[in-house]
């Protein structure tokens, strides 16, 4: 009887998703309990929000129709229209409405997955990690500055070297749109074309508020047409941002210093440098940038971005800002909030480009190889003296007794160490230590098998007793 034919499902990901196989997993793991670490160093305690959110929740007059198009939304049980978070700023909101018994201000971190129907580019995925760290319930600009710094220690934690944590104030830039004479309902709009500087360049940016543009897809960007005189003080401004950090707030106040807000933003951001210069923050991590707007319409003071100098193309990798009115939209009162926000999964990216990484492939340290399977109690024993040592380690489980293919199993899954004991070695109460990372090291210099054979701390016999003692001196933390 011929069999049943049955279709198979192509093994593919959804466009914008992918999966980590263990070497990206385990650096991945390792820098999440790096970033952890710094937070709970300086006081931020761990929370988790759901997943899932009721529409409404996620769907505030802050987004505009591009935001809309970026969440996954779908009608649920109960005919309750639902979405997954965009992001962890929203849901923190509506976990502290929804908590009044929680002291202020509450210092929070959460590390969870968010999804946005974003176009995939270079570390950019519809689904990834964010490391959030908040402080809500306080004006004071000292939360400002310990957001900044712990910014700065989370990635000179995580061994990178060239990046900057540029920071301006949303109050400035709301004065500027006062001091050009635009009418305020179009400032969301000037300030969505002033984001565009980095990316696009000054004269993208000039064409954008004025007539419009044609991209290099030959695409038509229309315009905002604002009056001439009005991108002139502008482009004045952006004189200014362009000067050195130490004359920049000066002439943006000769400019901008009678506008009550934007003085207010000016002054903010000094108070903001003078604790990051008490706190002892190197100051080449940091600086003003009066360009930087951050996106999203809730942001209401000083906002952060953060660059890595030798891969500008990835974007910001950590930012956030102020937010004073986003509880509001939960409570009859106002709730003061600043917080930031890292993509793990775009810095992770970058730091493999960058080979900053020295990704592992495994987890065990040690491979318990199994020559002569009537020993096997024995062989286990060994595993567990190991183990009980806190030693990673775990004992060849497959089917075949041949060494040669255990050892190429170790090789394969990237295990330092093999532990190598046959009848003869148990009688003498010896066992034999290859040093696997040695031994390919060597193969990549040498092909030949003799000279390979007498390296060094390749392979070495000792007595059983000295095992666990040994390898302690040789296995890395």
């Amino acid at each position: 009887m011929a069999k049943k034919k049955t279709n198979k499902v192509k093994p593919q990901l959804l466009k914008g998703f992918r999966d980590y196989p263990p070497v990206e997993q385990i650096a991945r793991q390792k820098m999440l309990a790096k970033v952890r670490e710094v937070y709970e160093e300086r006081g931020f305690l761990p929370y988790q929000t759901a997943s899932l959110e009721f529409a409404e929740t996620l769907l505030g007059s802050h987004y505009n129709e591009d935001s809309l198009a970026e969440l996954f939304g779908f009608n649920g049980p109960d005919d309750v229209d639902m979405a997954l978070r965009y992001e962890f700023t929203l849901s923190l909101a509506r976990f502290v409405a929804g908590n009044p018994e929680l002291p202020l201000p509450f210092r929070g971190y959460q590390i969870g997955n968010v999804w946005r129907v974003d176009k995939p580019g270079p570390g950019r995925y519809r689904e990834f990690t964010q490391c959030d760290i908040d402080i809500v319930g306080t004006d004071n600009l000292l939360a400002d500055a310990e957001i900044i710094a712990t910014m700065v220690a989370v990635l000179e934690h995580l061994g990178v070297e060239r990046f900057k944590v540029r920071f301006s104030n949303r109050k400035i830039l709301n004065g500027l749109i006062e001091f050009a004479g635009i009418p305020a309902e179009r400032g969301p709009d000037v300030m969505r074309v002033v984001d565009k500087l980095e990316k696009q360049g000054r004269e993208a940016v000039i064409m954008e508020l004025g007539p419009g543009r044609v991209d290099q897809s030959g695409d038509k960007i229309p315009g905002l047409n604002i009056e001439p005189s009005q991108i002139a003080h502008i482009e004045r401004f952006l004189d200014i941002a362009g000067e050195a950090e130490s004359d920049m707030l000066e002439k943006a106040e000769l400019i901008l210093g009678r506008i009550d807000v934007s003085r207010d933003g000016i002054n903010e951001l000094r108070t903001i440098q003078s604790h990051l210069e008490s706190m002892s923050v190197d100051s080449s991590r940091i600086g003003v940038d009066l360009t930087i707007v951050r996106g999203l319409g809730y942001y209401t003071g000083p906002v952060f971005e953060t660059t890595l100098m030798d891969l500008p193309e990835y974007g910001s990798v950590y930012s956030g800002g102020r937010y004073d009115n986003l509880v509001d939209r939960f409570l009859n009162r106002s709730i003061s909030a600043v917080g930031t926000s890292m993509g793990i999964d775009r810095l992770l990216a970058a730091l493999i480009e960058l080979k900053a990484l020295d990704l592992q492939k495994s987890t065990a340290q040690v491979l318990v190889t199994v020559m002569d399977r009537e020993r096997l109690t024995e062989y286990l024993s060994i595993l567990s003296e190991l183990r009980e040592a806190g030693i990673p380690a775990e004992i060849y489980s497959g089917d075949t007794k041949n060494l040669t293919k255990q050892i190429k199993y170790g090789d394969k899954v990237g295990i330092p160490f093999a532990v190598i004991a046959g009848s003869d070695e148990f009688e003498a109460g010896k066992i034999t230590v290859k040093n696997l990372a040695a031994g390919r090291l060597k193969a990549k210099s040498t092909t030949d098998r003799a000279e390979w054979l007498k390296a060094e701390d390749i392979q070495k016999t000792i007595d059983r007793n000295d095992l666990v003692d040994y390898l302690k001196n040789h296995v890395k933390d």
